[in-house]
């Protein structure tokens, strides 16, 4: 919830600055939005460590290197949506790794993780009805604003 409070309050800001400046500019602002969106997750990686590597399937080994590897490919992303000679395969990775990502995601609500406590007592499979569709969403985000026109 708080990546999608993140990624729809920067757009707004991204609006609303680009509307003023008269240059008003949709996917600027949803570029923008997505790159802080992504920086901000990069945070739990390093901040939810253990929560996160109880997250991957039992099968990936180096589970923490794993974690932190992909808080700093977020990081990365963030950068790459801003910098426009990167921006079309930055895009393409990260649609890539919102896909790669939905394993895991099943995996941590079958087993009732709760990722920011590091334990087994989250709210499980119901939360699927809201991440599933939210990285639906990010993936669309991420089409829209940076691949299409």
């Amino acid at each position: 919830m708080k990546p999608l409070i993140v990624l729809l309050i920067t757009f707004g800001i991204g609006i609303v600055i680009t509307a003023i400046t008269d240059t008003y500019n949709i996917r600027l602002s949803a570029q923008i939005a997505m790159a802080v969106m992504m920086a901000f997750t990069s945070i739990g990686h390093f901040i939810y460590t253990k929560g996160m590597t109880m997250m991957l399937p039992s099968f990936i080994p180096f589970k923490k290197q794993t974690v932190y590897i992909t808080g700093v490919l977020e990081i990365a992303s963030a950068a790459g949506l801003l910098i426009p000679p990167t921006r079309t395969v930055t895009a393409w990775l990260l649609i890539l790794f919102f896909i790669v990502l939905t394993p895991a995601n099943i995996n941590a609500a079958m087993k009732h993780l709760n990722m920011e406590k590091g334990t087994y007592d989250g709210s499980g499979p119901r939360y699927l009805w809201f991440r599933v569709p939210l990285q639906v969403l990010f993936t669309v985000w991420v089409y829209m604003s940076c691949l299409m026109g």
